[in-house]
């Protein structure tokens, strides 16, 4: 019961209701908070509200205010689109269930000052990733051309809950950390093609007792996975997990600061749950085998933060972060494991190799008046996915993002932070077996928006 109601929880913290990719920094948000999001990300070494604990949890004594809570909201909505470059189809990832985007995702944190010491503690959307092409695109077609008629699509969902701490050691220096309970839920419906099960079991990437099986059914047309609850909240297979994260943050002089942090590695559980396998035959037609389910070892990666704020006059504020992601040693493969209920097993790799990641953001604010707060940004990252590894249900392809917010004082002790980011368009191909049996082109867009409030006493 204890697994149930925390699963729900979860889930309720980041309700969905209909299809949409919620990754930009691959599978993170690109800033915490809406302070963070309208200034390109940047939270190394300036105040950014309770959402520096996911970035930087040192900055959480430069906060005004010695009590504060935090409500908020993300909405993130995109255009994704498909096209396969040999026939001219194309699909675009659209609301065909209960269980996709936009995503509405809660967040809600609590920070307080207690002499030198600032501890804080929060609930928030770290990122995601969501598709939806329905049942009846040409991703829907196994080898031959034959019309399946299942799903290809994704969801995942990220949840952090950090208890952060941070602490003044004198008028320059300032360190923090803290200890997130992580969850994470996947959502998948993924068709390959007998060519694409044939790749696999040729590079040893398929093996198992069903492997033989699937090699003897006549006609044999592709495989399709199902790991999915179509419904508003739930997940296919969910695992939880810890991580944390180091920072420090050190005044250099009264108007310039310099911030760093790293985050750690997260320690996730295997994803598990109920899952079909579905052979498909030309001659007997649909085979479904039900059974048990594991998404292996799949992990957020480590990051190291290097930032740095100057305020040029006592309104306006500059800031940069240089980030390192490290995306290589934790996506190299996707690992899934399944147990047939009628016996016999078959474990899959399912290649990604991902590259590590370096990014640069750009923020800058200015104070209008004792009510407003004017803010900009910009973000750039390296692409971290390959072309020739690259799924449709996973295009979490976007580099680059501008992004504009505000803050409006409704009171002394409260306040409104807004933020818009927009993707720019990030077009990638790839026409290598095992990942993709059609050559296909991906495009995608996105736009995010955040409100919080905040409220002091």
């Amino acid at each position: 019961m204890q697994k149930k109601l925390a699963a729900t929880l979860a889930c309720s913290a980041l309700a969905v209701s209909s299809p949409v990719a919620l990754a930009t920094d691959v599978f993170h948000l690109e800033g915490i908070g809406a302070v963070s999001r309208a200034m390109g990300g940047t939270a190394a070494a300036h105040d950014v509200g309770a959402g520096g604990m996911l970035t930087n949890p040192a900055n959480l004594s430069f906060g005004p205010n010695d009590r504060e809570v935090m409500v908020g909201l993300d909405l993130v909505t995109t255009d994704i689109a498909v096209r396969n470059k040999a026939t001219g189809d194309s699909v675009d990832s659209d609301t065909h269930n209960k269980n996709r985007g936009p995503y509405f995702a809660p967040e809600v944190a609590y920070t307080q000052r207690l002499g030198n010491l600032t501890i804080g503690i929060g609930a928030f959307a770290q990122g995601g990733l969501g598709t939806e092409y329905g049942r009846s695109s040409f991703l829907s077609r196994a080898t031959g051309g034959a019309d399946t008629g299942l799903e290809n699509s994704s969801r995942l969902l990220l949840l952090d809950i950090p208890l952060a701490a941070s602490y003044k050691l004198n008028d320059a220096l300032t360190i923090g950390g803290s200890i997130d309970a992580m969850w994470q839920g996947l959502n998948l419906d993924l068709l390959l093609g007998a060519d694409q099960v044939g790749s696999l079991i040729g590079a040893g990437r398929a093996t198992g007792s069903l492997v033989p099986v699937l090699g003897g059914i006549p006609g044999l047309q592709g495989a399709h996975f199902s790991l999915t609850k179509s419904k508003l909240l739930g997940s296919g297979v969910d695992a939880w997990g810890v991580a944390g994260r180091l920072g420090l943050a050190w005044q250099v002089t009264p108007s310039t600061r310099l911030g760093a942090a790293y985050n750690f590695r997260s320690r996730i559980s295997d994803m598990e749950g109920d899952a079909t396998l579905t052979a498909i035959s030309g001659v007997v037609g649909h085979i479904p085998v039900e059974g048990k389910i594991k998404i292996r070892d799949f992990q957020m990666p480590a990051k190291l933060v290097i930032g740095g704020s100057h305020r040029v006059t006592t309104q306006w504020l500059l800031t940069a972060d240089v980030s390192r992601v490290f995306w290589k040693d934790v996506m190299k493969d996707i690992k899934v494991a399944f147990e047939a209920n009628a016996g016999g097993n078959l474990n899959i790799l399912l290649p990604q190799d991902y590259r590590d990641q370096t990014i640069l953001a750009l923020g800058t604010s200015y104070t209008l008046s004792p009510e407003w707060t004017l803010r900009a940004g910009a973000r750039f990252a390296s692409q971290a996915l390959r072309k020739e590894t690259l799924f449709a249900v996973i295009p979490a392809t976007p580099t680059k993002h501008l992004s504009v917010g505000f803050s409006y004082a409704v009171s002394p002790a409260s306040r409104i932070d807004f933020a818009f980011s927009h993707a720019l368009r990030e077009k990638m191909s790839n026409s290598s077996l095992p990942n993709t049996s059609a050559p296909i082109e991906v495009k995608h867009s996105q736009n995010n928006a955040t409100l919080n409030y905040t409220l002091s006493f």
